[in-house]
């Protein structure tokens, strides 16, 4: 059986006190129809940086400034088989007035939401909702 490390970057996009999710599209074969931070896999050869910046263009039709690095954390999936180490960074839209525009093969809807709406889309021993708790603690 073939191992392999896949790293993802996710931003903690923040505007006005709130974070921004989207949804999966339900036609994604990974999680159809979940809630995430925006983000993404990085491709080979790319920078965290690059893979951000491009996956936000790609998903939101938004140009981000990326800031600093606030949390990490690991998973096994695939049956073993992939080991994804998944890194957060914060992030502001470069123009606060741009219009988001979602690429519907990507993302089905998208909401700005507040700490204290985290627990409606995220589970309390879910890692992407703990990292949302912290940025959110950290910011």
């Amino acid at each position: 059986m073939d191992k392999k490390q896949v790293i993802t970057a996710c931003v903690f996009l923040h505007k006005d006190g709130k974070v921004l999710i989207g949804k999966r599209s339900k036609t994604k074969s990974f999680l159809p129809g979940k809630w995430e931070l925006p983000g993404g896999h990085v491709e080979f050869g790319e920078t965290v940086e690059e893979c951000l910046k491009r996956e936000l263009r790609e998903e939101f039709n938004m140009d981000i400034n990326l800031d600093k690095l606030f949390a990490e954390y690991t998973y096994v999936m695939n049956d073993g088989k992939d080991h994804v180490i998944e890194v957060l960074y914060f992030a502001t839209m470069k123009n606060s007035n741009q219009k988001i525009k979602i690429n519907k093969n990507e993302i089905e809807e998208y909401k700005w939401i507040f700490k204290d709406e985290v627990d409606d889309y995220f589970k309390d021993n879910d890692d992407e909702g703990n990292a949302i708790r912290k940025g959110f603690e950290v910011l």
